[in-house]
């Protein structure tokens, strides 16, 4: 027989719980999304580089020749976000159940690929469907699927941190105002918030530059990493 998983200690909270250190790190995470998808589809020519369903979506589109959507950028996006999902894969099976060694490591890869979109952006006149553009696309989507594997070994309830359809499902679904119990409403009421948040900034900051949008989500990146270690050292938990 399998063994019955203790509960945590008294006082340690649980990782649905919004003061749980890796709940709040997937929330701004969450954020960072909105920046990010911000930053590639307002500012390189309409294709996502953390919403993989968006893009297959506007390949789709593209191939259709409608509206003028890209197919080379949702493409380049596609294929560096699944290397990147491979390589966070690959980095689960070689860290295995470190679970705090394990998102430390991601969220350092991440931060280095967003900040690498963000020097590139500094230093290079970067353009939608050039050359230029798709560096950008593809350094941004390559982190997002490194996370995006490493979250889906996580599994916390709602908090994939770059989709939010099923969020949005279990909101209504569970709502007392359909006769459910609520449970679960305020975390997932913050993930859509967090990145509704994000997203706005994003499309604020870019009528300034693209490079300080990719900054701040480097920035937030980092702040994540910063945060779960610190708060995850204090408490002790995973």
């Amino acid at each position: 027989m399998s063994a019955i998983p203790s509960p945590p200690p008294a006082g340690v909270p649980v990782v649905a719980s919004l003061r749980h250190p890796l709940t709040r790190a997937l929330l701004l995470l969450t954020a960072t999304t909105g920046l990010i998808d911000a930053a590639s589809y307002l500012g390189l020519g309409h294709v996502f580089s953390a919403n993989m369903t968006g893009n297959i979506v506007l390949l789709g589109f593209g191939l259709a020749g409608a509206g003028g959507l890209p197919v080379v950028a949702p493409i380049v996006s596609l294929l560096a976000f699944l290397v990147g999902a491979g390589a966070g894969g690959r980095l689960s099976r070689v860290i295995g159940s470190e679970r705090r060694r394990h998102l430390r490591v991601a969220l350092a890869a991440e931060a280095i690929l967003v900040l690498a979109a963000a020097i590139w952006a500094a230093v290079v006149n970067v353009r939608a469907g050039a050359f230029s553009g798709d560096v950008v696309i593809a350094l941004l989507a390559l982190g997002m699927g490194v996370r995006n594997a490493t979250v889906r070994g996580f599994a916390v309830p709602d908090l994939t941190t770059t989709v939010l359809t099923m969020t949005l499902t279990g909101l209504a679904a569970d709502s007392p105002l359909f006769g459910g119990t609520g449970a679960g409403s305020v975390r997932r009421i913050a993930a859509v918030a967090a990145m509704l948040v994000g997203a706005l900034v994003g499309g604020l900051l870019l009528k300034t530059s693209l490079t300080l949008v990719l900054a701040v989500a480097a920035v937030l990146a980092v702040a994540a990493l910063a945060g779960y270690v610190a708060l995850a050292g204090r408490s002790g938990a995973d």
